[in-house]
């Protein structure tokens, strides 16, 4: 009879929560380095599970499960310009497509966030692939001290 680790026995645990993953991304976002963070300014860092219709649509997407974030807001380029109303950035995750994506590979849970809050606020701001990835780094280093 084989026997069975505890701390493997999944048989009584639920998956991460709407809280939980907000928790994840609250302590990612705050381990980033300063001079990435200033560059998104006011940012709402909301979690979903799934894009809605809208988005879903705009974005034609395949599946519910094609995006894991989203950016919504003004780029640097676009934020000395002038207008009334507008919204605060806002990162939105979708916990859903994240924990897809966990269960298929070899990541934490919070290295994904991590890594999907970099590329939404990266990208946005025309960031290269290197330059997101320099930026995960030091975010890992800050987070070993």
């Amino acid at each position: 009879m084989a026997r069975v680790n505890k701390s493997e026995d999944w048989q009584g645990r639920h998956a991460p929560s709407l809280e939980t993953v907000e928790s994840l991304a609250i302590e990612a976002y705050a381990k980033l380095p300063e001079p990435f963070r200033a560059l998104t300014g006011d940012i709402i860092i909301e979690i979903s599970d799934f894009p809605s219709d809208d988005i879903f649509e705009d974005m034609a997407l395949e599946t519910p499960f094609d995006l894991l974030g989203l950016f919504e807001g003004r780029g640097i380029s676009e934020r000395f310009s002038m207008e009334t109303g507008e919204m605060v950035n806002r990162i939105t995750l979708y916990r859903r497509p994240i924990l897809d994506y966990w269960a298929e590979n070899e990541e934490t849970l919070g290295d994904i966030v991590t890594h999907v809050l970099i590329h939404e606020i990266g990208h946005h701001f025309g960031l290269s692939d290197d330059d997101m990835e320099r930026i995960e780094e030091s975010a890992e280093n800050e987070a070993r001290r």
